[in-house]
């Protein structure tokens, strides 16, 4: 199926690994001229390399090494797509950091890590987005949330931000949809990629793991990254045009949401 995504402009945020990196290879195997965005110059290059591989050519895939956890560090990011690239038409939200525990044990500066981390980086994206998508005649903004932003469940300040993400991309779409631009959120579950959490404690708790894949993964596996990439990439399309202000939940039924 050919999604219509041809020489699109995609800024993905937090793009060096992990579903950054999944949702890049998938817009870019759809003829997507990329923009990834992290800090580590290193690994950016890296994910660069794989990518280009997948777009065919290098000319398609820039990368903006910033902190974007910082306005400025968006700004340059933004910046780097337009001047590149000549305009913005999707961005992919895919930041995300929350630490701490429960509410006694969680310090102040945890919780303004995980606001700084994951919900600032894609309010002052889409803002400096938006103007460009409208020059264009539309765009489309993906925020990749959580499951356990559709429902209680993982760590406390995780759960809020995730939230206030899939609330924040409501909101947008209802504001933005005269403009022809698309707001979507995608919820996944447990997924699986080398570095991250889930990696993580399965090198270190094996045996822990493999049981909670037993009780709470029904199809008995963890997800893959490209599983969300695929999706996201179909969202950005014009396939999905009547998809709006939805949250789209990847997670092979994990979750126990009715919506």
């Amino acid at each position: 199926m050919d999604l219509g995504l041809r020489d699109k402009v995609a800024l993905i945020t937090g793009s060096s690994r992990g579903l950054g990196l999944a949702s890049a290879k998938s817009l870019a195997a759809e003829g997507c001229r990329v923009l990834l965005t992290a800090r580590g110059a290193e690994q950016l290059a890296r994910a660069a390399g794989e990518v280009a591989s997948v777009a065919g050519s290098p000319d398609r895939v820039q990368v903006c090494a910033a902190d974007l956890a910082t306005a400025d560090g968006i700004a340059r990011a933004v910046d780097t797509a337009v001047s590149t690239f000549g305009g913005l038409d999707i961005l992919v939200n895919n930041m995300g950091l929350a630490r701490g525990a429960g509410l006694l044990d969680t310090s102040d500066e945890e919780w303004q890590e995980a606001f700084d981390q994951t919900l600032y980086p894609a309010i002052r994206a889409s803002k400096l987005a938006v103007p460009l998508m409208r020059k264009r005649g539309g765009g489309v903004i993906i925020t990749i949330a959580s499951i356990w932003g559709r429902e209680s469940g993982g760590r406390m300040t995780y759960n809020v931000v995730k939230s206030a993400e899939m609330s924040f991309a409501k909101a947008l779409a209802q504001q933005f949809a005269r403009d022809n631009v698309r707001v979507v959120s995608v919820a996944p579950g447990s997924i699986l990629f080398p570095g991250g959490s889930w990696h993580k404690r399965q090198q270190s708790d094996p045996d822990g793991i493999a049981e909670f894949v037993r009780r709470e993964l029904p199809f008995g596996r963890f997800g893959r990254a490209e599983e969300v990439g695929d999706v996201v990439a179909f969202l950005a399309s014009p396939r999905a045009s009547w998809i709006s202000g939805s949250s789209v939940a990847v997670d092979g039924c994990q979750s126990k949401s009715n919506f």
